[in-house]
Order: C-alpha cells, then sequence, then structure tokens
C-alpha cells in the first residue's frame, strides 16, 4: 500500500526565525507560516480564514546549509514557498498531560521576496510574440493541397 506525505504551502512568516545548535554541529531553525484559505461567507462574501503552521529546518547532508539559510535571511512578514512533510511532534506537559502537534518539517524552500540588501532577480526574457499576420495554416500556402479541411 502506498503512503505520501507532501506539503507545499506559500505563506508568511509569523515570526523570525528561532535557531538552536548541536553539540555535532548540526542547526536547527524553527518558524512558523500563516496561510489563508479562502471561503465564503453565509452572505455569499468571501472571507480568509488564516491558518498557522509551525515549522522546522535543519542542516542535513553534506554541506546542507538550509538552516544556515533560513536563519540568515527570512524574517516575520516575509513570502516563502516551504516544500517539507508532515511530523507529530509529541511530548508529556509539565502537568503530566500528553501532549501533541503537527509540524512540518522543511525539505526545501524558497524565498518569494528580494533579500535584505540584494537586488530583486532580473525577470526572464520573454520571446518575441509572433504577430497573427505570420501564421500560415495548411492549404493556404502556394502549393498547398485545397482540398485538406483544415
Amino acid at each position: 500500500m502506498a503512503n505520501l506525505n507532501k506539503v507545499m504551502l506559500i505563506g508568511r512568516l509569523t515570526r523570525d526565525p528561532e535557531s538552536r545548535a548541536f553539540s555535532n554541529g548540526g542547526k536547527v531553525v524553527k518558524f512558523a507560516v500563516a496561510v489563508n484559505n479562502r471561503k465564503k461567507d453565509a452572505s455569499g462574501q468571501w472571507v480568509d480564514e488564516p491558518c498557522f503552521l509551525d515549522c522546522e529546518v535543519f542542516n542535513r547532508g553534506e554541506g546542507g546549509r538550509q538552516a544556515d539559510l533560513a536563519e540568515q535571511s527570512l524574517r516575520k512578514g516575509h513570502q516563502v514557498f516551504v516544500e517539507g512533510h508532515l511530523r507529530m511532534d509529541q511530548w508529556t506537559a509539565q502537568d503530566g498531560q500528553k501532549r501533541s502537534r503537527l509540524l512540518i518539517r522543511v525539505d526545501n524552500f524558497q524565498f518569494l521576496e528580494k533579500r535584505d540588501g540584494m537586488a530583486p532577480p532580473a525577470p526572464a526574457p520573454r520571446p518575441a510574440a509572433r504577430p497573427a499576420d505570420d501564421v500560415v495554416f495548411p492549404g493556404e500556402q502556394e502549393g498547398g493541397d485545397p482540398s485538406i479541411p483544415f
């Protein structure tokens, strides 16, 4: 039986990232993202229903720098694309009750705004549009077969 655990979101950070370093040289950076779900209310008007999601990103693998990049570049209010998977975080609270929450373990993320001190990315060049007069259909060319119905 197949399983799939994949999350892709575009949202804004609700707070500055918080980082923690490990004794083995690793690092985790935690942040939260707000995503709006749009729905119609009883009067038929569109309203935003915010969803707040906790995320964590690690420095993984050889040369992994995802956590470093998140810590250095992401700030409250920045828009970001997050790709990752859901993970259940479970713990026992001080009052002895078991608690749990879903969070997103970030596998990849992309900045959707320019980073501080950097120029915005240049737009990709667009191919020149051909005028509609240059379009040639079968049967319209000289020597074309006029019996072709298209």
